[in-house]
């Protein structure tokens, strides 16, 4: 039976017609490898990498799998660490067998911390899951290591804050398959990592980054009664506050001091490749779809390119993506861009302005004129398109294009701004119209398809990339064609035909010993058959990797637990007990103490970003600012303390009673 979820393809299966014919005897693959076995046996000795992208629904993980992503990551009907972004097991069902087609997987977030009250109905929807053939689950909570599970291969979340080689190393005893790295790390400390353990590794290279380290993060549970480890994170990082210093004094008046910039690292794929990560994540479970379809584009070119020219590594799934737009990270949701700290730190990454989309830079504005505006660059505008500014009081701002004549650019709601200013657009009318459409990204699987003549009469044999094979018969009694010109030509155009299927014809021959007559009709008719059997064989022999979990008692790296490691259960709370811990602190959602509580901690520094870090800015810095500074926010407030050997900040309620170290905190 063929899929349902094939009709995405319908509208566009004819887009590589043309080509496919004028090459109608032989096609070079151009990621992928033709049908020879030699090609299978190299591909087998190369490691695979691949580009993992979020999946908020089923259309944007099927979504994703077209633009060339080679695994997919969703959220179930429960506990993941997105709560608006959750999905039944139907839809997830559907998701697995269309990215199966391809060979690409799908992992299922499971990475909130667990109450006592949910482990046996978290345990039954971890069955369901491994039923439906999801092949892997990203998860936070140890209780699920304690937990009777089938043998699906489990990934330690980068919510279990992985940050350094003994922690990971023994994630992997333990029986974890994969870890998802810390986004706090750098080149060095992921290679350190690496040839510590054999583990899997997958490290985010692009999207909205965490200010806190993941999992640490404690300030929506704090201000009230979200908690960003149970899948309701309240972004307080995202909202304007006052930095006051020690004196009382307002040094900075409603920015946004914790929101960040957005991680671009798609310059820096082949350095994480040599340092081990394999697998290179896209955030963004709550974005829309051009965000998808552009990151995801974007990666896979670049991604390819760099396989293109490395013997050592393949990618990780099959078939091709045609891109019918030019993919760029400016032009999906973006506050500018960082490599954050995977070169360690060497930038400001503060986005004060605003803690929305800036887009893609344009240029300076030359001029008001009457209700528009002279812009640098504005041939690249269009009509509707969303432009972002600042405006007179260094707000951010923004105005709707309504229409451009003459290069003026006028917009819906005229607002004066300063000669000299920045201009953005962080909404391309034209550029989303154009991604959104379902042929923006087309991926098709290699096919050789031989037709020959058989005793009883005709036979068609389709073997795609990956040597899976299908055949379909016409029993007939064969008859010469009364016409002299050969009819090859036109078995081959239909041949061709692969229409709404996943499938595009790369090499064909036509083995007749004689000028048979074959209605057209019939052609068409074994070639759909012999496809739609090629989808159900793909997807019944895809091999899913498994792994049984067994108990270890194997010692943890450290002997006494706090808050931050999350500990909310009995079950997660036998785990650590069985290898060697003797404290266990509850999880601060389980013991929260109001007023006084460290919220955060995090490698992103205020004083840094204010030029005043007494470590890398010592030369430049002039007055030291005077601490406690503090965050306030209405009648909210957070004091900051600045512990400068691990170089990362702490974050804590007001009522908090911070302890100084002259040493630490001014090297």
């Amino acid at each position: 039976m063929v899929l349902n979820v094939l009709r995405i393809a319908e509208e566009v299966g004819n887009y590589l017609l043309n080509t496919t014919l004028k090459n109608s005897s032989k096609l070079i693959l151009s990621d992928s490898c033709n049908q020879s076995n030699n090609c299978g046996t190299l591909h087998r000795m190369k490691k695979k990498v691949e580009i993992l992208a979020p999946a908020k629904n089923l259309l944007q993980g099927m979504l994703a799998i077209n633009s060339g992503a080679d695994a997919v990551y969703i959220g179930a009907p429960q506990y993941g660490a997105r709560s608006n972004a959750t999905n039944s097991i139907e839809d997830i069902a559907e998701l697995v067998k269309y990215a199966h087609l391809f060979k690409a997987q799908v992992f299922v977030v499971i990475n909130t911390i667990l109450y006592d009250n949910e482990l046996e109905d978290c345990k039954k929807l971890i069955h369901k899951l491994y039923d439906i053939g999801v092949d892997a689950l990203i998860v936070q909570d140890m209780a699920i290591m304690e937990m009777d599970l089938p043998p699906i291969v489990i990934h330690a979340s980068t919510q279990a804050n992985n940050r350094d080689p003994k922690h990971v190393k023994f994630l992997k005893d333990a029986g974890m398959q994969r870890v998802v790295l810390a986004r706090e790390l750098n080149l060095d400390q992921i290679k350190e990592i690496h040839e510590t353990t054999d583990v899997e590794l997958e490290f985010f290279v692009s999207g909205a980054l965490c200010v806190s380290f993941s999992g640490n993060c404690y300030m929506s549970i704090a201000g009230g009664e979200r908690s960003a480890n149970r899948g309701s994170c309240a972004q307080n990082c995202r909202l304007p506050y006052n930095l006051v210093d020690g004196t009382g004094k307002t040094l900075i008046a409603n920015s946004h001091l914790l929101s960040i910039k957005d991680l671009d690292l798609s310059d820096q794929l082949p350095n994480l490749i040599e340092a081990g990560i394999t697998s290179f994540k896209i955030e963004g479970r709550l974005k829309d779809i051009v965000y998808v379809k552009n990151n995801v584009s974007y990666l896979r070119q670049r991604l390819d390119h760099f396989l293109s020219t490395n013997d050592n590594f393949q990618k990780a799934s099959s078939g091709r993506t045609t891109f019918n737009f030019e993919a760029k990270m400016d032009r999906s949701f973006n506050r500018g861009y960082t490599d954050y700290f995977v070169n360690k730190r060497t930038e400001k990454i503060g986005s004060w302005d605003s803690p929305k989309s800036k887009g893609q830079y344009i240029g300076k504005l030359l001029e008001g004129k009457g209700k528009g505006y002279i812009i640098e660059n504005s041939e690249l505008l269009n009509n509707g398109d969303g432009l972002y500014f600042l405006n007179e009081n260094d707000e951010a701002d923004g105005a709707q294009i309504n229409v451009i004549l003459n290069n003026l650019v006028i917009p819906n709601t005229f607002k004066l701004i300063k000669e000299g200013t920045d201009i953005y657009r962080n909404s391309d009318a034209e550029f989303n119209k154009l991604v959104e459409r379902e042929d923006s990204t087309i991926r098709k699987i290699g096919v050789k398809l031989v037709l020959s003549e058989t005793a009883q009469g005709f036979e068609l044999v389709a073997t795609d990339e990956d040597g899976h094979q299908s055949t379909s018969s016409y029993i007939t009694e064969k008859e010469v064609s009364k016409k002299d010109e050969s009819i090859i030509a036109d078995i081959k155009k239909n041949l061709a035909k692969t229409g709404n299927t996943p499938f595009i014809v790369d090499e064909m021959e036509v083995d007749f010993s004689q000028n048979w007559f074959l209605p057209i009709s019939k052609v068409n008719e074994i070639r759909r058959t012999v496809l739609e059997q090629l989808v159900d064989i793909r997807i019944a022999e895809y091999h899913r990797e498994e792994f049984q979990i067994t108990k270890t008692d194997h010692p943890y790296p450290v002997s006494k637990l706090d808050f931050t490691y999350n500990v909310s259960n009995k079950m997660a709370r036998a785990f650590y007990k069985r290898h060697g811990v003797t404290e266990i602190e509850r999880a601060f959602e389980l013991q929260w103490d109001p007023g006084k509580s460290r919220v955060m901690t995090t490698k992103y520094c205020v004083k840094y970003e204010l030029g005043k870090c007494p470590r890398f800015q010592r030369e430049t810095m002039g007055e030291k600012v005077v601490e406690p500074l503090t965050l306030k926010q209405g009648e909210v407030e957070y004091k900051l303390k600045f512990n400068c050997k691990p170089c990362e900040m702490e974050i804590w309620e007001k009522d908090a009673e911070l302890e100084y170290d002259e040493d630490q905190v001014f090297l």
